[in-house]
């Protein structure tokens, strides 16, 4: 007895056409949303200055083949690359994820939505450069709205899917949000937009090895640029009419919802708007793991508390923190940490640092500090005291759409008896404190111009960038070349 299979090519999968007409068609018309993607703006190219302060970083930075310029190509801010799309969106992305210091969303799926900045900034003025030798270039408001909108179909798609719990890493979401908004920055058709995010979701996807013990390691810096350039890459190829795959996702036994994701399909919270950007967490004040976020801030009062009895970390018997789930699975770790990005996926590790140092910055990951013949085993002695457990109601209020928040509480046990108790369960970055937090995250971005940049270029990029009528005006271009060195 025979069989066949039917070889009738389907009609696109509804999650597949609903991205592609989003990102073409749907007008943004949120003035928070706006505003705020001009903070992230500004924030995550901060990131990216600051990360170039690191060799480990800016040794996988520049052309693919040394010496290479690209005439029109792209430019990598704070450097001076002239590359084409593809390893400019690279770079870019590379830069901004570095220090685990950009902006992020929590939901069933984590993920950093800036991250999508690689693609969108790169085809944004690779395109601008060459339209000036005829068509108009695009404007920053154009960006903006592309950040808008990657934000939202990588957050929205995260709120109710969990990529983590098959073993594949989040910057999947990042390869097919980019894909998606740089469709619309180059001017592809809805068919071509359809096979260029189907490319994406057929494209193997990056599993989380990279991100947990015991091979935590430096890919989780690099993994977003490398999702962004890939996604640029696969829109061109739509671009030039590489044929796509109609149902990607719900083909039987070769779709990814049989292959990658045990035979579940999507399921939505709801539509595309302008949610996620309006929404999202901006780490403001520690390059911290974002679930840690509270869980520093914590630490830090609980620092100041101790010094104001005259006491120090050494006073400290047992450490025990109050967490959501979702820490737990992730940066809950014990043993011995090998690297900076081991450490800065380690709630122990964040937590020790403040205190006994009364701060947390990205040097404070590095060896010399980590592996110092004093420093060191203090640290280890702290992080060995330190002990995790889940606090259901912390958990329910993550997933909570009207809360979200992220919550940690801590208890430090000190050797005369006595214990202190510090809890927090909005970070700084939250959207519940954004009157306190978008001020210092101004002063952050103006620390991390001044890394790069004497005070006249500084201040010239910080008067463009807090003008929101006149960012939105100017040429992706010329507010590109402020950061060029």
């Amino acid at each position: 007895m025979s069989s066949y299979i039917s070889n009738e090519r389907p009609a696109p999968d509804k999650v597949l056409t609903d991205i592609a007409d989003y990102a073409l068609s749907y007008e943004i018309k949120s003035d928070l949303a706006c505003t705020t993607a001009r903070y992230c703006l500004m924030d995550t190219l901060g990131c990216g200055l600051e990360a170039l302060e690191y060799p480990a970083c800016t040794k996988l930075l520049g052309p693919i083949v040394p010496g290479t310029v690209v005439p029109n190509g792209a430019r990598v801010p704070g450097t001076n690359y002239q590359l084409d799309p593809v390893q400019a969106a690279f770079n870019i992305g590379a830069m901004i994820r570095w220090l685990d210091y950009n902006d992020t969303w929590l939901a069933a799926e984590w993920g950093h939505p800036s991250d999508n900045l690689g693609g969108i900034l790169a085809v944004a003025d690779w395109l601008s450069r060459s339209a000036a030798q005829g068509e108009p270039p695009l404007r920053m408001r154009q960006v903006l709205e592309a950040m808008i909108k990657a934000h939202e179909i990588q957050g929205c798609i995260a709120l109710e899917n969990s990529f983590n719990k098959v073993g594949l890493d989040h910057v999947v979401l990042v390869k097919v949000a980019s894909t998606a908004v740089v469709c619309g920055l180059l001017g592809l058709s809805r068919e071509q937009t359809v096979n260029a995010i189907s490319l994406a979701w057929v494209d193997g996807q990056s599993l989380r090895t990279y991100r947990h013990a015991p091979n935590t390691g430096s890919r989780k810096s690099w993994a977003a640029g490398d999702a962004t350039s890939r996604a640029v890459r696969l829109a061109l190829m739509a671009k030039a009419g590489e044929m796509g795959y109609p149902s990607a996702l719900t083909a039987k036994t070769w779709g990814f919802y049989d292959v990658s994701f045990k035979g579940q399909e999507f399921k939505f919270q709801r539509p595309y708007g302008s949610y996620v950007m309006e929404n999202v967490l901006f780490k403001i004040s520690y390059p911290a793991e974002f679930h840690a976020q509270t869980a520093v801030e914590a630490a830090m009062t609980l620092h100041a508390k101790l010094a104001a009895r005259g006491l120090n970390a050494s006073s400290i018997r047992s450490i025990t923190i109050r967490t959501h789930e979702a820490c737990l699975r992730i940066i809950d770790k014990k043993g011995p940490l090998s690297n900076p990005a081991d450490r800065d996926h380690c709630i122990q590790y964040m937590v020790a640092i403040p205190l006994i140092f009364g701060r947390l910055t990205a040097a404070d990951y590095e060896d010399q500090l980590a592996r110092d013949a004093v420093w060191g085993p203090r640290i280890d002695a702290v992080r060995n005291c330190i002990n995790c457990i889940e606090e259901p109601q912390f958990t329910k209020d993550y997933h909570d759409p009207e809360k979200r928040s992220i919550a940690n509480s801590l208890r430090v046990e000190l050797n005369d008896g006595t214990a202190l108790e510090e809890t927090v369960e909005y970070p700084i970055g939250h959207r519940r404190r954004r009157e306190e937090g978008l001020p210092l995250l101004v002063e952050k971005f103006k620390t991390n111009l001044r890394r790069r940049f004497a005070e006249e270029r500084s201040q010239r990029i910080l008067s463009a960038s807090l003008d929101h009528q006149r960012l939105e005006q100017m040429p992706v271009n010329e507010y590109v070349d402020l950061y060029v060195q």
